[in-house]
């Protein structure tokens, strides 16, 4: 049976480690958080995930969950799987990298293969992680094998599943990348598209996520002008989609969150800059949906104003914390930004995310519909599904995801702004 170690135990660690078990690996799992690492050893997943909290109880017993690093030397094959964030100044920091490198290094031996899963820019893998690897005398590519595959994990997405989504692979020599696809084809059904390099590895992950943000930020800026000139946004895309080529929706909303979109064009911006290349579209792309909660706040005091009213005092209920519908996942959220700006303006301020109860300041939904304004952040199925009877004190809504069915709301005498509609 073959031993494989994951470092990370994150929304990408941790279902690797559960598909790896589920095929028969023998997994240990290396994280710095404690407590997390007590829940996943008790059977218990530390996500708020309805596959991840069946596949942990499963498989409980059959995942080592562990803070030592000195479990890697007995095993095969080591998965780096740590964040890759950006700093207040959106600059990358490579620090998760290079602790997981130095971990590595002390115990690494002849024959280790050694993947990274977390995206980065084009060249970290051979210029931050192989001299910290190489550091010690051992060469990749003959002593040990160095490959990237970026993660695909879309957490809480239920039709596409790890074990379903094709996976690129480049590693540094030819026999690296055979060793590296042929495990990933031990746990993976679909295709495994090996590239000529790991830089082109690199790249494929940050195209991708820079791209749906381009979209998102272009049919956001439609949003905005759309706003001005009385155009239901929703009904627009939902006419151009039916063309059946050359045309992908993206929906525009307060923002754009999570750890790839809002982070990874950051990635490409910086390495672009070292190289003297000044990447406009991607800035732009990020300037646009970085102003999506502001924008937000403005459609809110846009309302307010034609009533009369300002924030300030104003008894006002944020729904959704999270990123995304139906997760637990908060990173890089824009509620975050929303939520921080209404209480810089005085506003009196509830809020509710039944995925994230730690982060709410009322207990349950009802609660906070005893507001004035309702604010919605996420597209959660449940904030999808109130009832226009419920929304009694209700006198303003402000639909950051256009989620709600607008002419039900307006038809109560309710003042309703999406955005784009």
């Amino acid at each position: 049976m073959r031993k494989i170690a994951i470092l990370g135990l994150g929304y990408v660690g941790l279902p690797i480690a559960c598909q790896l078990a589920k095929r028969g690996f023998q997994v240990v799992g290396i994280d710095i958080i404690k407590e997390k690492i007590n829940l996943i050893n008790q059977g218990i997943s530390p996500i708020n995930d309805e596959i991840l909290k069946k596949d942990i109880a499963e498989l409980k017993g059959k995942i080592l969950a562990t803070t030592d690093a000195g479990m890697i030397e007995d095993c095969e094959v080591i998965l780096i799987c740590v964040p890759t964030p950006i700093d207040e100044k959106y600059k990358p920091e490579f620090g998760p990298i290079i602790s997981a490198c130095e971990s590595i290094l002390p115990r690494l031996h002849k024959g280790h293969i050694i993947i990274l899963e977390s995206t980065v820019s084009p060249g970290t893998c051979e210029e931050i992680m192989l001299p910290i690897l190489e550091r010690l005398g051992l060469k990749a590519g003959n002593d040990f094998y160095l490959a990237h595959c970026p993660e695909r994990i879309d957490p809480g997405n239920k039709k596409y599943l790890l074990k379903d989504l094709p996976r690129v692979i480049g590693a540094l020599s030819k026999e690296s990348l055979r060793l590296a696809s042929e495990f990933y084809r031990s746990f993976i059904d679909a295709e495994i598209v090996e590239v000529s390099s790991l830089k082109a590895a690199e790249a494929s992950k940050i195209i991708e996520n820079s791209f749906r943000d381009i979209n998102i930020a272009f049919i956001n800026e439609i949003a905005k002008c759309f706003d001005r000139m009385g155009i239901d946004i929703t009904e627009v895309i939902k006419g151009a989609a039916t063309k059946p080529f050359a045309f992908m929706p993206h929906y525009p909303g307060c923002g754009v969150g999570g750890h790839c979109i809002s982070v990874d064009p950051y990635y490409l911006i910086e390495k672009g800059s070292e190289m003297g290349f000044d990447h406009k579209f991607l800035k732009l792309a990020r300037e646009i949906n970085n102003s999506m909660p502001n924008y937000t706040i403005s459609r809110l005091i846009s309302a307010l104003n034609s009533v009369g009213r300002c924030v300030n005092g104003t008894k006002i209920a944020v729904l959704g914390v999270a990123y995304k519908p139906d997760i637990d996942d908060f990173r890089e959220s824009p509620a975050l930004k929303v939520i921080s700006g209404l209480k810089s303006l005085g506003a009196d301020l509830s809020v509710y995310d039944p995925w994230l109860p730690k982060h709410s300041n009322v207990a349950s939904l009802e609660n906070a519909l005893k507001c004035e304004v309702l604010v919605i952040c996420t597209a959660h199925s449940k904030f999808k599904e109130i009832e226009s009877s419920k929304l009694q004190n209700v006198k303003i809504i402000i639909d950051g995801r256009n989620c709600l069915n607008k002419k039900n709301i307006e038809s109560r005498g309710i003042i309703y702004m999406g955005v784009g509609r």
